[in-house]
């Protein structure tokens, strides 16, 4: 198996769970369960599968719950970055939490879910990745694997991986899955407080330092109470 090119990763778990509502009325959205278990420790297991052994994870709304469930887990070793008391969003979050983070460093949604084709998605995207050219490496997917998904994507990739947006209006063949890699350059004069990571994935896309590979595995979308069932049956057969 190839080498991982981080040992650490974030995850953000910070946001207020507004699209899975009422589930997230009295519990944050990465304590929501499916198949028989928090979103949360769905990550965290690929994590550890995959040999990831440190996780940094920002909290904000209903973060005692959060921290108490985290505290459980033995591995990966979790480090909590805190933003009780602002919410600053995915590129603030990812700022707050640097000092922790080794360069580069993995980055996922905390509501990922996904199944792993013929390797890790954190060993796809360490396979590719090129700290010479890129400033971060986006894991998307084709349409065809993206379960639960009715939206026009976001991104087309070039022939060199270099990734450019949809354009307004018409379909893009690649659904960003919430998982890449970063490097410190990507952060550097970034935004002071609330930003969202997509000012900085612009500055890269015009210098051509943003990057995607395709997954080659299985995505789900998880962002509303209905996605639910679907998931938990398609990870049962699968």
């Amino acid at each position: 198996m190839s080498t991982l090119a981080s040992d650490t990763a974030m995850i953000m778990a910070a946001g207020m769970g507004t699209r899975m509502r009422p589930l997230t009325d009295t519990q944050p959205k990465p304590m929501v369960p499916v198949a028989g278990k928090p979103l949360i420790d769905h990550a965290l297991d690929r994590l550890e599968q995959a040999g990831v052994t440190k996780a940094v994870i920002n909290v904000h709304y209903l973060a005692d719950v959060l921290e108490g469930h985290l505290a459980k887990r033995a591995s990966p070793a979790v480090t909590i970055s805190d933003e009780r008391e602002l919410l600053l969003e995915t590129g603030g979050g990812m700022i707050k939490a640097k000092a922790h983070l080794p360069d580069p460093f993995f980055c996922l949604n905390a509501d990922n879910i996904w199944i792993d084709g013929t390797s890790s998605a954190f060993h796809e995207l360490s396979q590719v990745w090129n700290p010479e050219v890129m400033d971060a490496l986006l894991l998307v997917v084709p349409h065809s694997r993206a379960a639960n998904f009715n939206g026009q994507g976001d991104f087309h990739i070039a022939e060199n991986g270099v990734l450019s947006r949809r354009i307004p209006d018409e379909t893009a063949p690649y659904i960003y899955t919430g998982i890449q890699l970063v490097s410190h350059r990507l952060l550097r004069d970034a935004p002071h407080g609330k930003f969202s990571t997509n000012i900085l994935w612009s500055r890269a896309i015009e210098e051509g330092r943003l990057y995607g590979t395709a997954f080659n595995g299985q995505w789900f979308e998880v962002g509303t109470p209905e996605a639910i069932a679907p998931t938990e049956l398609a990870l049962k057969d699968g």
